[in-house]
């Protein structure tokens, strides 16, 4: 209603349908003021044509037919501002019963927080006392456990004083006794002796009745068993009869025994040689009767097993594998042709598979192999040589033709001009030589070394071929990698019946790059890894071989055999600083794992004395004769012993030639009964 009392600046709102007014008129220049001088009061500036537009606005209304609308829509209006006044209202009462909440929560969270310091308060006040309970406790614990003690201590000290007691009573009666006894002894002893003093005549008449009567007694039993026995004999000799008998008996006694003790011998040989396994063979395929008795199932097996190929389960180098191929079919047929055995030599780094071919051969050909090692002769002695002649003469008697394997050889077949070997061992090795001077058509021997230039000439004029096992290359160590992982890893993970599990991963890939990492291993090297993934599934928790246990198991390897190449260089460079140089003119020998032959021959031993010989005529300006005089007074002194273990360096080569019993005289002739010096090919001094 504000328009009807002219409140609005602009134009009054017209309601819809009724007349626009025409626009008030502009009120006079001069207006009703009658001059600028006059003050103005405060109704100088009211306008009553607003009262009077009121008032034409309210007649039209009511003149309009709207003016009732108008009326409800002012009453609306008001009764609009009237609600919004009392939802003001509500929301106010709203906000009074919100604070009211608020304050009551508020109380609330107070009263809870004090509560909880209450609690807190009586929980520590009851954790404190509770504390000083234990400790009240725990001193009366203290103080009885003390009591205890000190009452214990006290009961020790009082037993520990009775028993002393008890032992010093114990000792004082012992003492006691011991008196009596030695002072009952000394009176029995004077007694006995003043009453033997006292009757020693009646003594000495009953011992000589009783001499007497003895003597007598003995002479009659004697003279009555000669009497017997007399009689007994002239009976015996006067019957011929009797005395034939007797002699033909005990002839014919001891022709059994000796017969039976003779045949007895030669069984037990036979047997032993035909049967039994001589004590130097570590391993065999022949059967023996005891073996046959405790394992029938595996002797039928094996003497149904069809011969095997010599390359089953075997990774070499594609030119060694041609070869030793070649050595399989020749020595195949040599059995079944009934030829003569060719000897061989096996020289490599250790596991490079020189063991596992030799049985494999012996398979392949269908003879028995037998295992034996150097090492095992040295310790037998003077039993050295009977053992090996008995594995020979074993040897012989396989029907099958034995391949006669010997490991690490170089540990009994050195050489006997500039080794120290014993006497036995020396003997052993003549042995040997002995056996094996000849090609057989009964055995076939393998030689197996790591240094084999460490062998005994003789030994190597022996030797038909020579075959080097060396360290596989990178195609045969992936095929390796790639054996073990099935044999140790993929059978077990896939046979169901080992708690064993495999990850999901390219085994090839992986395989391709453990080959690449075990650079320089050998072919046992890398089997002992297979064997450490197997076992590393095996320890883990759920059984499960990942491919970072595999890498693990693999710088281990890696890092042991570093290690060992390491501590293997140092003992070259150790011994290279040692040891002499080689002479000139001659190619120096592989190194400590004996991988190179010699390619020359050992120099004269001429050449090596020649010097010596010179320097000492120059320096002592004398002939060399005395010292070999003096040389030959020691050798005769010390019969059988070689020069080398006397002698040392330049010393030792020089005195070689006249080491020997023989000697020489002034114009170069050998003396009656002594040998002279022979030097054959190689220099070294027989």
């Amino acid at each position: 209603m504000s328009w009807l009392f002219g409140l609005n600046k602009g134009q009054p709102e017209v309601p819809p349908g009724l007349p626009v007014p025409p626009p008030p008129p502009q009120p006079p220049a001069g207006g009703s003021s009658g001059g600028g001088d006059k003050p103005k009061d405060k109704w100088s500036n009211f306008d009553p044509t607003g009262l009077e537009r009121a008032a034409q606005a309210a007649k039209e209304l009511d003149k309009s037919r709207h003016a009732k609308e108008a009326l409800d829509l002012a009453r609306m209006q008001e009764q609009t501002t009237q609600m919004e006044h009392q939802t003001k209202m509500k929301e106010y009462e709203a906000a009074l019963e919100q604070l009211k909440g608020d304050q009551i929560r508020i109380q609330a969270e107070e009263r809870r927080k004090t509560l909880n310091e209450e609690t807190k308060q009586h929980q520590a006040r009851a954790q404190y006392q509770d504390k000083l309970a234990r400790q009240r406790y725990e001193d009366q614990l203290r103080q009885q456990q003390a009591l205890n003690e000190e009452n214990l201590r006290k009961q020790e000290e009082s037993v520990q004083k009775q028993e002393a007691m008890r032992k010093a009573t114990i000792e004082h009666e012992m003492e006691l006794r011991h008196k009596n006894e030695l002072l009952r002894i000394e009176a029995e002893s004077k007694a006995r002796a003043r009453v033997e003093r006292e009757n020693a005549d009646i003594i000495r008449e009953q011992i000589r009745l009783k001499a007497a009567e003895h003597r007598q007694t003995v002479l009659e039993s004697i003279k009555t068993a000669g009497a017997v026995f007399g009689e007994g004999f002239r009976a015996f000799v006067s019957d011929w009869d009797k005395v034939t008998a007797t002699v033909a008996g005990l002839t014919l006694l001891a022709v059994g025994v000796y017969s039976a003790r003779n045949a007895t011998a030669v069984a037990g040989r036979y047997v032993e040689a035909r049967l039994g396994k001589p004590s130097l063979v570590r391993e065999t395929s022949r059967f023996t009767v005891g073996e046959a008795i405790k394992h029938p199932v595996k002797t039928v097996k094996r003497l149904r097993s069809k011969p095997q190929d010599a390359l089953e389960g075997v990774v070499l180098s594609p030119s060694l594998e041609e070869r030793v191929r070649d050595i399989a079919i020749a020595t195949r047929n040599t059995r079944q042709n009934y030829g003569l055995y060719r000897n061989i030599l096996m020289y490599g780094p250790p596991g490079t598979g020189k063991t596992l071919f030799a049985k494999k051969l012996a398979m392949h050909s269908g003879m028995d192999y037998a295992i034996m090692t150097g090492g095992d002769v040295a310790p037998m002695g003077r039993d050295g040589v009977t053992a090996m002649h008995k594995v020979f003469d074993w040897a012989n008697t396989s029907r099958r033709g034995l391949l006669l394997f010997v490991d690490e050889a170089d540990a009994f077949l050195r050489k006997r001009s500039t080794e120290k070997i014993s006497e036995d061992l020396r003997a052993t090795l003549n042995a040997f030589l002995y056996r094996t001077g000849e090609q057989s058509n009964k055995f076939m021997m393998v030689l197996a070394s790591n240094q084999p230039e460490q062998f005994d000439w003789a030994i190597n004029d022996r030797i038909d071929e020579i075959v080097n096992f060396a360290l596989p290359g990178p195609e045969e160590r992936e095929r390796l990698v790639r054996l073990y992982f099935d044999k140790y890893v993929l059978e077990p993970a896939t046979g169901g019946r080992q708690r064993m599990k495999l990850a999901q991963f390219d085994y090839g890939k992986k395989c391709s790059e453990i080959a690449k990492r075990t650079d320089g291993m050998s072919g046992r090297e890398i089997s002992k890894l297979g064997v450490a993934w197997q076992a590393a599934a095996y320890s883990s928790e759920d059984g499960v071989l990942t491919e970072a246990m595999i890498d693990a198991r693999v710088d281990d390897a890696v890092k042991q055999h570093i290690q060992k190449m390491d501590w293997l260089h140092a003992e070259e460079e150790a011994q290279g600083k040692t040891l002499t140089p080689p002479p000139a003119g001659a190619t120096a020998s592989g190194g400590k794992m004996g991988f190179n032959l010699p390619l020359s021959e050992e120099p004269k031993a001429e050449e090596v004395i020649a010097p010596v010989l010179e320097i000492d005529t120059k320096q002592e300006g004398e002939s060399i004769a005395p010292p070999l005089s003096d040389i030959d007074q020691t050798a005769e002194g010390k019969s059988g012993q070689d020069s080398n273990d006397a002698f040392k360096a330049e010393a030792a080569a020089a005195e070689s030639l006249a080491q020997p019993t023989a000697s020489t005289d002034t114009d170069g002739k050998v003396e009656k009964g002594e040998k002279p010096v022979s030097l054959p090919k190689d220099g070294t001094p027989v």
